[in-house]
């Protein structure tokens, strides 16, 4: 099954996986005998060169911006940000600081500064402005002239990918302008925690602001499609934020823009819907989408079918704080789709009517069939423990882990939380297959405890890794599969 992730990239996606070890093979062929070195010498010499001149830009792009690029963390988010100006005021992303709380910024040699936000974009512009305290001689970046980006271009990004590798750089090129939302497309690897950070041209100047990524698999990373709010937006942002004209509060927004959900009643008639190129498109892969809403109750199981002739559809269920809960593709055979899931919590709920392909076209049928809420199942499984110094670590960031396992059926519905007042929980759960099936860092906005309600796809024994975010994570937890 393939996913759409539409999550923007903030951190709090760590990738659990089993590492593998392989052989390498070394082949030898005959070597051409020559006397003459002058051919040899100089087509050698001639990579050399261009490797040499790309390295040298990488290198002088990096450590004249790096210096610049800060790490943006609050109580409930994590994300990168540029110093734009020499006492302290920091360029990010909105929704990496909209949550509240204490904003910390980590310099890039390691001094740890309180900053506050100074203002919001409007009308969808994911930006923020947060000024750091008592600064007056901090490193910046200056902004690349209006309209100079072109596709082709060498791009560069700077951030603290997952949270915790700041100072990462990554190199490639403009992939793509979309001028109507004003965004930057690029192949320069982005990840979540990349949020806020910086795209650079050659010359070591902002030409964007990372805000999202495109990619297959919950939980997943770069696959060569991220994008950034290009530049040309920011100068009347910049000034409307010095004129203290720019939001004090955080705007209200959406992956889907202004568009107003058609309200459904759950177990009603079957909707018919027609997705055209007159219907909102998502800016990640330039699909059309309908927005449905409906009520729901904690405990309640529903099913939601997308069926059509003409287009391969695709379903994107959004919770009552607007984070995904489930997405599916053929789900329900053939090409149509299907979402079961039993919901976490009361209040409204944001169903997305898609198309797999970008700018697909057609005719569809939607049904939402549900249950009346129950009581809590009986657990499957219910683990008291604790993470504590020697015990297992993952190598991708040494933090530490517990395993444990439990038989599932494919089309089974369960719901995992992962619970303790110590440390900062992360769950996981593997299929049959070993493959990642979901994960969680925060079930809400109000909490730190790990929470995920899946659809089992396959019949067999499934692993839930039990993990703290990061590597100072110590202390007791409850894990409970019902």
């Amino acid at each position: 099954m393939n996913f759409k992730l539409l999550t923007l990239a903030v951190s709090g996606i760590l990738t659990v996986g089993v590492a593998t070890s392989a052989t390498a093979v070394v082949t030898t062929s005959p070597v051409r005998q020559s006397t003459d070195l002058t051919e040899f010498n100089s087509v050698h010499s001639q990579g050399a060169i261009a490797q040499n001149v790309e390295e040298q830009t990488n290198i002088r792009v990096y450590e004249k911006a790096s210096p610049a690029v800060v790490t943006v963390d609050t109580d409930k988010s994590n994300g990168s940000g540029t110093i734009i100006s020499p006492d302290g005021m920091v360029l990010t992303n909105a929704h990496v600081v909209s949550a509240g709380g204490t904003v910390n910024i980590i310099l890039s040699d390691g001094r740890k500064l309180v900053a506050d936000v100074i203002g919001f974009g409007e009308e969808g512009l994911d930006l923020a402005v947060v000024k750091i305290r008592g600064q007056n001689n901090l490193p910046t970046i200056p902004l690349a002239r209006p309209g100079s980006v072109k596709v082709g271009q060498q791009a560069f990004a700077i951030g603290n990918p997952f949270g915790q590798f700041q100072g990462t750089f990554t190199v490639g090129i403009v992939s793509r302008i979309d001028q109507q939302r004003g965004l930057i497309q690029t192949d320069a690897a982005i990840n979540p925690g990349n949020s806020g950070g910086p795209l650079l041209n050659s010359s070591g100047e902002l030409i964007g602001v990372n805000t999202s990524i495109f990619t297959r698999g919950r939980g997943g990373g770069s696959i060569g499609i991220g994008f950034a709010i290009s530049a040309d937006k920011i100068p009347a942002f910049l000034t409307a934020v010095r004129e203290g004209r720019a939001p004090r509060v955080a705007q209200a927004r959406s992956p889907f823009g202004n568009k107003s959900p058609q309200k459904v009643p759950l177990n009603g008639p079957a909707v018919s819907g027609l997705l055209t190129d007159k219907s909102s498109v998502l800016p990640t892969d330039n699909s059309f989408f309908d927005l449905y809403s409906f009520e729901g109750k904690a405990g309640q199981q529903i099913t939601i079918e997308m069926k059509s002739q003409e287009i391969d559809p695709y379903l994107i269920l959004l919770g009552p704080n607007q984070r995904e809960i489930a997405q599916d593709d053929d789900g329900a055979g053939s090409k149509d789709a299907r979402i079961t899931v039993r919901l976490p919590a009361d209040g409204t709920y944001t169903l997305v009517a898609n198309s797999y392909q970008a700018r697909q076209s057609g005719a569809y049928t939607l049904e939402l069939k549900a249950s009346a809420p129950t009581a809590p199942s009986r657990a499957i499984l219910q683990e008291e423990g604790a993470l504590v110094a020697g015990g297992p670590v993952l190598p991708s960031d040494n933090s530490l882990y517990r395993e444990y396992t439990f038989e599932g059926r494919s089309g089974q519905a369960v719901t995992i939380s992962l619970e303790s007042t110590d440390f900062d929980p992360y769950v996981a759960i593997f299929g049959p297959n070993g493959r990642l099936v979901a994960e969680n860092d925060d079930g809400s906005d109000s909490t730190k405890n790990a929470f995920l309600t899946v659809t089992l796809p396959a019949t067999g024994r499934y692993r839930v890794i039990v993990n703290a975010y990061d590597a100072s994570g110590r202390g007791r937890y409850t894990l409970t599969v019902r």
